[in-house]
Formats: C-alpha cells, structure tokens, sequence
C-alpha cells in the first residue's frame, strides 16, 4: 500500500501530461474529488492499495470529444496511482454495434496517447452472466415476465405512484429456470418474454423496479455469432463485468448516478467482488452535440461525409481537422471532474490548441484569396532567396529559405481602395512591410471594365531588405506573401461550427436539432496559393499559416492536389474592430 501511494506522490506530468521529474505531483497540487477519493482509498489500504479502472465504451459509433474527457480521466488515474486501466467494449446490443467501431475506438485511445492494460468485451462473460441470471431464478430473486414491453412500462408506474407487480411475478424457480434456458435455446421469438430482477416495485428509485436484465434478440453478434439470441441490458452486464475484471473504482458519467444502487444490488446478491461506482459530470460544449445517436443521424442523413467530418466532435473528426493528442489532453486537464453539470465554451478547446500548435507547427506563408502585385521598380527576372524562421516559439526548428520576386500575391482583404481609419493595410499610396522582405508602396489600382480589382501595381524600397528604413520611418502594417512564379496551388477548406446556435437542442416544439445547422460551417476555396515549402507536405502535417490560422493536411491530399484543412483561426485585431463598429 505505501508503495503504491508513494508512486502517486512521484509521478510527475509535463505540458503534454506525460511523465516528468520537474512539475508538482498530483499529490501536491489540488485534486479532483474522484482522485481524491481514490488517494483515500490507496492511503486505507482498500483491496490492498490497488487502482484498477476501465474505459468501457459500447461499440456502436465512433468516440467524440465527451469521451476523450472519460479516457483521460480513467487511463489518468491509472498511470498517476501505478494501476491499472482496461479496455472493455460493452457489446450486448448487437442490432448496432460492429467491428467497424471497435477498431475506430482503439485508434482513438491510442491516438491520445494511452496504452490499456488488457482488452476485454461483455461478450467475453457471456457465459458467466448467464450462470449467474440462473443463480438469481434460482435464489427467487429473478423471473420470467411474458407481459409486453408496453405492458412493463405502463406496469413501472412513476416517482408518485408504486409499480404494479407483473401478474408473472410469482412463477415458481422451476418455471422460471426452465421458460429462461428455453429462452436462451431460441425457441421463442423477439419480445416473447424477458427476464427481470425481482427488488420492489414500490422503490422510490424506478431502476430499483424490477429491471429487465435479459431480452430475446434474434440478431448475430460481431464477435459471438448466432451464438445467442439473450442479451443481458447494460444494468445487469456493466456492475458484473467490473466485478470479474476486479474493478477497483468505476467511473461513469451523472446520469448513471441514479443506477448505482442497482449495481450494488446485483453485486450484492451474487457475493462477488465488490467494484464500486463513482460519478462525474459529462462534458458538454457550445455548438456541439454529443449524442452518438444525433451523430449517426448526420452521417447517414449526408448532412456530413462521414464518422471522420473535419466539422464533426468526434475524435476521429477532430483529428483530421488538426487536433492533437496535447491539445486533448491538456483541455480535458483544465476543465477538470467535478459533480456539477455545465456547458464548456468551445472557445476553451480551441485555445488550447492554439496554445499547443503555437509552440511546435510550422510557420509558413499562404494566400487564400490571392491578389496580384506586380513591383515595377523591381528587376525583372531576378528572383531572391530570403531566409524565413519556421517556428520563432522553437529555436531548434531553424529556417528555411522562400524566393522573393517582381510578381507576388497578397491576401485580397489585405487591400482598400478607401480604407477606413483603423486599417493599416494597403490602400492608395499607402507602405507597407512584406514578411521577410521589403517595404512596398500602391501605386496604381487596375481594374476591369466593371470595376473589379485585377492587379496592384507597386514600388518597393530596395534599402529596406529584412523590414527595416535606415531612416527610421515606420509603417504599421506587416503583410504575409507569396511569390507568383514559385506558388503552388492548393485547396483550403475553412470549417466553422457545424451548427449556429449555442446549444443546438435548443429548438421550438416539434423541431429538430438539425434545424440549428449552420449552413456556412464549410468554405472551399479551390485556387489558394501556397509558398513552395508546402510541396512536400503530407497528410496529418500541421502548419501555422502566418496570420491566418493553424491548417492540417487532409488524409485525401496528395502531390497533385493539395488539401488543408483549416483546424483553427488566429484572434485578428481587424476582425475585433469591425465587431466594435456594428
């Protein structure tokens, strides 16, 4: 037990919640009221000082960010205690799970940078489950009911009125024994009967009234075939599976708060290791919809490409957006476990991965929405190599060289034709810096016939090379560029939030959550261009593209048409003053 603690004491975390020697341990900083407990529990020397968690997602979709909150809390308190975490897949409703989501969810966890102890499945006990359904039949304290499921429902009453008891609540073990092993044998049909606990139908917590613990479903399994056709419900398989697996500390989310006493119950009444289940609030963030289902209802309604949308909260989304595993970790650390339910502002993500991607991406220079310069003063045919930092934050990241020359583009936004006072970009006769290079100035507005913007003519400063006057005169405006002759041409895709309104539930009656969808969370611009470095750039790579944002490389990129997709702005000082004047 003193071991065990002192391991507690001596782990210490870096920025990326990996193991250092120089941050304060978890046991000198403040904990969380679930590592509190567990310190408590390794202090008293309960089951031997041991911590053993699990992650126990049901396959049936892919993870979302709510889960990455899970994952770093259970695997957390594992590798801060010197115990250990399992992977157990809840696989007992076969109607919607398949390997598909199995695979995707050990990516993710792996992805976020966590290794289990051991990979289990609720399938893995089906077996065990079913003895124990019989011990139960057996003890009186299990039945058979053939009532319907409308019936049963009707039959629960509600937290003012008692439960009816099911007329098929005092069918001898005898019966019971031999209709439940006819059940599991396949002779009866969907929804024919189901196998119920028998605790009090008068219990003032309705999970406390009669659950069903098993139903006919004659539907195979991913893993078990057409092996059965009974399925125990998650009350009945989740408390004994922590069991068999010696579960130490169960951590679920509030709305299982109201089922512990049945998971107690069960335990109980088999005399078996006793797990224990403790609570915390579930994350839940603006502009976001956790719900699996409410997912699965965008995927295949095509109102997303997929499970993996850059658009969509779930980690494989994420990811290809250009989350990284840092970012995660590092947000679900400082939004912390508490008991209390709450929205977390989706700015709070966002920031942290800004926070992470400003220390280790690439800078490099791209025009989204190019505008041509030509430099008339410049010499033709001459092109420069200049020297540009890849990570001002990372000495180590050196420079690289990007080519300068007569013909350039800018950022359209970058330029008025009568710009107002707080804009200090280009305009008519107006200087500005070029990132890298020199001072230039607008000379002439080309346009055509209907008015619109084709070209800027300018002149540069020759004795401003690196962006500094040796007179001393200033500008106030530094501009990033890319050379015309040398730019490669690349898709950019500009995601927004996928729906418009802060809480996208929030909808008038009858209305649906799709109803908030944000018709402009998606921008594609086909013509961007991007400084030569980016040729080589591949999929997964992120990038700070200077003054506009951290861009990831699709999965679907490749050397003949490059695709970025944009993970997240940076804060724009012009964007804040237009806000203020309106």
């Amino acid at each position: 037990m003193k071991e065990q603690l002192q391991h507690h004491k001596d782990v210490k975390f870096d920025s990326m919640n990996q193991p250092t020697q120089d941050d304060p341990s978890p046991a000198e900083k403040t904990l969380d009221f679930i590592r509190e407990i567990v310190a408590r529990d390794v202090a008293a020397g309960l089951h031997g000082g041991r911590v053993h968690t699990r992650f126990p997602p049901e396959p049936n979709g892919y993870l979302h960010i709510g889960h990455a909150k899970s994952i770093c809390l259970n695997f957390g308190i594992a590798r801060e205690f010197g115990g250990k975490c399992n992977l157990r897949f809840d696989d007992t409703n076969p109607s919607k799970e398949e390997t598909e989501y199995v695979d995707s969810i050990k990516q993710d966890v792996r992805w976020l940078g966590f290794e289990w102890d051991g990979e289990y499945y609720a399938s893995d006990y089906f077996d065990q489950l079913y003895e124990w359904a019989e011990q139960l039949i057996q003890a009186g304290k299990a039945y058979v009911d053939s009532s319907s499921l409308e019936e049963i429902r009707a039959g629960r009453g509600n937290l003012t009125t008692p439960g009816t008891p099911s007329p098929y609540r005092d069918r001898s073990a005898e019966e019971n024994l031999d209709l439940f092993r006819r059940m599991k044998a396949g002779e009866f049909p969907n929804g024919a009967h189901v196998l119920r606990a028998k605790i009090d139908m008068a219990a003032g917590n309705m999970n406390l009234r009669d659950p069903i613990m098993y139903r006919i479903m004659h539907t195979p399994h991913h893993r078990t075939g057409d092996q059965w056709c009974i399925y125990p419900m998650y009350d009945w398989a989740h408390g004994q599976c922590d069991s068999i697996e010696r579960i130490t500390h169960s951590v679920c989310t509030l709305e299982f708060e109201i089922h512990r006493p049945l998971y107690d119950w069960f335990i109980e009444q088999l005399g078996i290791f006793p797990s224990h289940q403790y609570e915390f609030a579930r994350l839940n963030l603006t502009y976001t919809v956790m719900s699996k289902r409410k997912l699965l209802e965008l995927v295949q309604g095509g109102q997303v490409t997929g499970w993996d949308d850059p658009r969509m909260p779930t980690l494989a989304g994420i990811r290809r957006r250009g989350y990284t595993p840092a970012a995660i970790r590092n947000f679900c650390g400082k939004i912390g476990v508490t008991k209390y339910q709450g929205t977390t502002d989706l700015a709070v993500l966002e920031n942290a991965l800004r926070e992470d991607l400003n220390q280790t991406a690439l800078r490099r220079m791209a025009v989204l929405h190019p505008l041509k310069v030509v430099i008339t003063n410049y010499p033709e045919g001459i092109v420069e190599e200049l020297e540009a930092i890849n990570n001002p934050e990372d000495d180590s990241a050196g420079t690289r060289r990007v080519p300068f020359s007569r013909e350039i583009y800018l950022e359209r936004e970058d330029f008025m034709e009568d710009p107002p006072k707080q804009f200090f970009r280009l305009g008519p006769g107006r200087e500005v810096r070029l990132r890298y290079a020199y001072f230039i100035r607008c000379e002439e507005v080309i346009k055509d016939d209907a008015g619109n913007i084709l070209e800027l003519r300018c002149t540069y400063d020759p004795e401003t090379k690196g962006g500094n006057a040796p007179d001393g005169r200033k500008v106030k405006a530094t501009l990033h560029w890319v050379s015309a002759p040398h730019a490669i041409t690349a898709q950019v895709n500009l995601y927004d939030n996928l729906f418009k309104q802060i809480d996208p539930d929030d909808v008038p009656e009858g209305g649906s959550f799709k109803d908030n969808l944000n018709p402009d969370s998606l921008v594609v611009l086909d013509h961007c261009k991007l400084e030569p470095a980016l040729a080589d750039a591949l999929p997964g790579e992120r990038f700070q593209f200077e003054r506009l944002g951290y861009f990831c490389v699709d999965k679907l990129s490749t050397q003949d048409q490059l695709i970025f997709n944009r993970a997240v702005t940076l804060k724009d000082a012009w964007a804040k003053e237009q806000k203020k004047g309106k």
